[in-house]
């Protein structure tokens, strides 16, 4: 059989060879899409021997790209979710667990994180009842800054919980420095930047828990996914017993009593010797993926460096061909980083002559794809109007992202030609209006 297997693979590299033979880039007429999956014979291949071998849950694959991502990153435990999303809603309330006593988040207590982002960095603080502090971020970073987080630092805060934006790391060491000495957990949304450094550091290495999205726009991805990463193994227990649906037992689905005290245990009010793969010390969740998802993660995994190279190659060459182009604010990356970009971000200044909606108009026409800072200031949003929440400082860069910014890609499947295409379309734009 093995050979007959073998075989059919090499007939479905053959077909994604044939199948994504392109006709080549035409301006005016070709997607520039804003972002999306990289994926080559290999990354098929993969995806029809997991099939072949009806790894439909999670299994094998999945445990060694959990631990072969946890090196990568430099974290000791990795455990995969279902999607990025998850991942933020577990890794937040892993901290409420009973497990942390006193340390743990009750109903009430406060979270610093910033207006401008994306909804599910967020969610999860108000899905476990407690509340969000916002902060404003600054204009060519994207991130917010160490003064304003340490300002927003009340007698109920009890966390951070902060995305890198669009790849760009926000200051993450001094921020969990901050955060250690006011004793605060430092969770780190990692999902538009890894691969990124911060004073030579890996982004989602300096937070108590970090979080990483394999959504196809994403720098690797699984089509869905996400994944928890920590070095408290104390923490890891509490996130993996949260996303296998709130057990207290550590054995794999198909494993029996490897730890040999299965029916010894005795939790709660339950009787002495109750099954402990039927024993649930949390209230959680079903959030884990496939094997089907880890088996095109491990061949992802294999190319996350030459992703980033191309990431940063395509964002130079961005950077260095609207410098100068008035009415337009770039972006700069942190000082002290080197991202992993996620996107080309630009805000047309609020005194140009044009707007970014006439901008985003006639670049889509030209059929160059955009994307809006995601929310922009979360507060305006519908779904938040009457959640509670607390607001330190004036969000007046966050409300000018909402009226004034947008994006484009530097993904990897993007071309020198497709990236002067861009260029050349905003400078045409931009010398039209004087």
């Amino acid at each position: 059989m093995e050979q007959e297997k073998q075989q059919l693979l090499e007939m479905v590299r053959k077909y994604h060879r044939e199948a994504t033979a392109g006709a080549g880039f035409v301006p005016g007429v070709t997607e520039i899409w804003p972002s999306g999956a990289v994926l080559d014979e290999d990354d098929r291949a993969a995806l029809v021997e997991a099939a072949l071998d009806m790894r439909i849950a999670a299994g094998p694959s999945a445990r060694k790209f959990e631990s072969q991502f946890a090196r990568r990153l430099q974290r000791r435990k990795a455990h995969l979710t279902n999607s990025g999303s998850s991942a933020n809603l577990l890794a937040l309330s892993a901290l409420t667990s009973p497990a942390l006593e006193d340390r743990r988040l009750r109903p009430g207590d406060e979270v610093i994180t910033v207006a401008a982002g994306f909804p599910t960095t967020v969610n999860p603080i108000l899905q476990n009842r407690l509340v969000p502090v916002f902060v404003d971020v600054e204009l060519g970073t994207y991130n917010t800054t160490v003064d304003r987080v340490a300002a927003a630092i009340g007698p109920r805060t009890r966390a951070v919980m902060i995305a890198h934006a669009l790849g760009n790391p926000f200051p993450a060491a001094q921020i969990a420095e901050l955060a250690a000495e006011h004793e605060l957990f430092f969770v780190e949304d990692n999902c538009d930047a890894v691969g990124s450094l911060y004073d030579g550091r890996l982004t989602g290495t300096f937070g108590d828990l970090s979080t990483v999205s394999f959504y196809p726009a994403h720098h690797l991805t699984m089509g869905e996914g996400g994944c928890v990463l920590t070095s408290s193994l104390a923490l890891a227990r509490i996130v993996e017993s949260m996303r296998d649906w709130g057990r207290d037992c550590w054995c794999e689905p198909g494993e029996s009593d490897k730890c040999l005290k299965r029916f010894t245990y005795q939790m709660g009010s339950l009787p002495k010797g109750y099954d402990h793969k039927y024993i649930f010390s949390h209230v959680g969740y079903n959030l884990k993926a496939t094997d089907l998802q880890a088996a095109l993660g491990l061949t992802q995994l294999t190319k996350l460096e030459q992703f980033g190279d191309a990431r940063r190659r395509n964002w130079r060459r961005l950077r260095n061909g609207l410098d100068g182009i008035p009415g337009l604010i770039l972006p700069e990356p942190t000082a002290g980083s080197d991202p992993s970009w996620f996107g080309f971000v630009i805000t047309v200044d609020p005194q140009a002559r044009f707007t970014r909606g006439e901008l985003v108009a006639f670049l889509e026409e030209r059929r160059i794809g955009t994307r809006l800072l995601f929310a922009g200031n979360l507060t305006r949003h519908p779904a938040y109007l009457d959640q509670p929440h607390r607001v330190v400082g004036e969000l007046t860069n966050s409300d000018i992202i909402t009226h004034q910014t947008f994006w484009v890609g530097v993904y990897p499947a993007l071309t020198e030609e497709m990236l002067d295409y861009v260029i050349a379309s905003i400078q045409q734009f931009v010398g039209a209006r004087g």
